[in-house]
């Protein structure tokens, strides 16, 4: 394995567990924070961060449709998300969006008609088990209600992710998340003012933290993160590692929260893990088959292992929400 990969797998390696604690951070923001505020404070923030970093490219992506996905897929989906998370308990909401990669793929194979391996069609199989025992499972807090409504998010962030897809071919995926936070932003900002009180003073130092920590570590850092990682490996590689975001959600839960763990729990969250590592393993396969035998021929000549493949540059950040 030479440095790129090692960097990359780093990189995706810490990714993946800074998206694990945008659960817990939003369950201690939303003691300060209403949900269309927390939204609208969230992605203010890291879009104010990431935009000088797009520099010339900024003003091309903010295109109609980028505004509106970065509003529906990110602000619409995660407003929602925010209203679950606090009429249910932490684990369940980290699992629950934790299933938006196994959404992903069964939106895609049922509207795009893709193609989907008889294994990975299992492992969709197996995580929607495992969300109906979340969902029927009580107790830590967790509701039927608060529940549906996270699950809700999840499909909104996976409809919008595959309807998308065509967007980030036109654009350079930094750019184009610094817009589609600035959509999500200006985008919940109307429906925070019309529905929500104006936000008062944190009550805590802890509340003030929480949000902060969202904004640069639980949605800046992670996305870039990604996006440096993803220059080095295949897109179906880079994609197995969003799967630490539920279980780092989840064990969170359970250690700061007091979240039970009872049978359905560990069950349910056992079949979403495994429905994901089922359905992702065709593609991390067939990725490594193809990118070993080019890669000491790539970086004997100076290049990025696959970095010729068209493939992989539209891919795009393909983070979850």
């Amino acid at each position: 394995m030479n440095a790129n990969r090692r960097r990359a797998y780093a990189a995706l390696t810490a990714a993946g567990v800074l998206w694990g604690t945008t659960v817990p951070l939003s369950k201690l923001a939303l003691g300060w924070l209403p949900p269309g505020w927390l939204t609208v404070a969230r992605f203010g923030i890291a879009a104010a961060i990431l935009m000088p970093a797009a520099r010339g490219r900024l003003r091309r992506a903010c295109r109609p449709a980028v505004l509106a996905a970065g509003a529906l897929g990110y602000g619409g989906s995660v407003i929602v998300q925010n209203a679950g998370i606090t009429r249910t308990s932490v684990s369940h909401a980290a699992l629950l969006i934790g299933a938006v990669p196994v959404l992903v793929a069964v939106i895609a194979a049922l509207w795009q008609r893709t193609v989907a391996r008889p294994l990975a069609w299992a492992g969709f199989a197996v995580s929607l088990a495992g969300i109906g025992l979340i969902t029927g499972s009580p107790g830590g807090g967790a509701t039927a209600a608060g529940d549906s409504l996270v699950l809700a998010s999840a499909l909104v962030c996976a409809t919008v992710t595959v309807a998308q897809a065509r967007l980030l071919r036109d654009h350079d995926p930094i750019a184009m998340t610094a817009a589609q936070f600035l959509g999500a932003a200006v985008g919940v900002l109307p429906a925070a003012f019309l529905t929500e009180h104006l936000p008062s003073r944190p009550g805590s130092l802890a509340a003030a933290a929480a949000v902060a920590g969202l904004a640069t570590a639980g949605t800046l850092a992670p996305f870039t993160l990604f996006a440096v990682g993803q220059r080095h490996v295949s897109a179906e590689v880079a994609g197995a590692f969003i799967n630490l975001e539920p279980l780092v959600g989840a064990v969170a839960g359970i250690a700061f929260f007091a979240n039970p763990a009872g049978p359905a729990q560990v069950a349910g969250g056992a079949a979403i893990l495994a429905g994901i590592a089922l359905s992702s393993y065709p593609g991390v396969r067939r990725a490594r088959a193809r990118m070993v035998p080019h890669e000491a021929h790539d970086s004997s000549h100076g290049r990025r292992p696959a970095d010729h493949d068209p493939q992989r540059r539209r891919a795009g950040l393909g983070a979850p929400c």
